[in-house]
């Protein structure tokens, strides 16, 4: 698979809805994350990441604008022991109470779909990051509707085992801007991951539509020791 640039990827796309990045860092010390989230309704670019225990929530910016909470207000990212979650909507729970009960990652998401915002029937993106004696594997998957028809909904779930230092994956609600928004299509996309969560904070943020982009989340976690790093960047302050 071809490498791609997530720069070009993101300021070639105006509108790639929320997205997930997850790999390892270059020196292959660190497990990596990102999530993002952008709008075109006011009420989609009324929030902000705030957060919450080990893991963070969105919130309304301005709570007396706030119109229709239940898709936009949720906790995209819940740690639970040795394993980080990261999801574009409230599934971020069911797979952490699943996986809580035992179940396995796919296994706690076949009670879901694509959430119910026809006619967009937007795609529920998820990942999982799982650190154990020094090793880091991770998962990712997407519940989607069948090419936009609701009766049928289309699941796939991406491993990967032992990841190379350096290599990513990304993935993302929209191919791109429409009416309605078209699910994103293929496998998750393999990208770059570098050393400095900083410059990567940068990256991400510099290259996402100025019009659209909403809220940034990046961690950076030590494999051999758990501990982490995590920079937040909201549009509204």
């Amino acid at each position: 698979m071809e490498m791609l640039s997530l720069k070009t990827e993101l300021t070639e796309n105006a509108y790639p809805g929320r997205g997930i990045v997850i790999g390892k860092s270059a020196d292959g010390t660190k497990a990596v994350t990102a999530y993002f989230i952008m709008g075109r309704s006011s009420n989609s670019r009324n929030r902000i990441f705030v957060e919450d225990g080990e893991g963070i929530r969105t919130q309304a910016f301005d709570p007396s604008k706030l119109e229709d909470p239940s898709l936009i207000i949720y906790a995209p990212v819940r740690v639970l022991g040795n394993k980080t979650i990261v999801t574009n909507g409230d599934q971020t729970d069911t797979i952490y109470d699943g996986m809580d009960s035992q179940l396995t990652f796919e296994q706690s998401l076949r009670s879901r779909e694509f959430e119910p915002d026809g006619p967009n029937f937007t795609p529920r993106i998820s990942g999982i990051m799982h650190i154990e004696n020094d090793h880091f594997n991770y998962a990712m998957s997407i519940l989607k509707s069948n090419n936009g028809n609701p009766d049928a909904c289309n699941r796939y779930t991406f491993a990967y085992e032992n990841p190379v230092a350096g290599e990513g994956h990304f993935i993302h609600t929209y191919m791109h801007d429409g009416n309605p928004l078209p699910s994103f299509e293929g496998e998750p996309k393999l990208v770059s991951i570098p050393d400095d969560i900083n410059a990567f904070t940068e990256l991400l943020w510099n290259s996402l539509n100025e019009d659209n982009k909403v809220s940034l989340f990046v961690r950076y976690i030590d494999i051999a020791s758990g501990t982490y790093e995590t920079k937040i960047v909201n549009k509204n302050v």
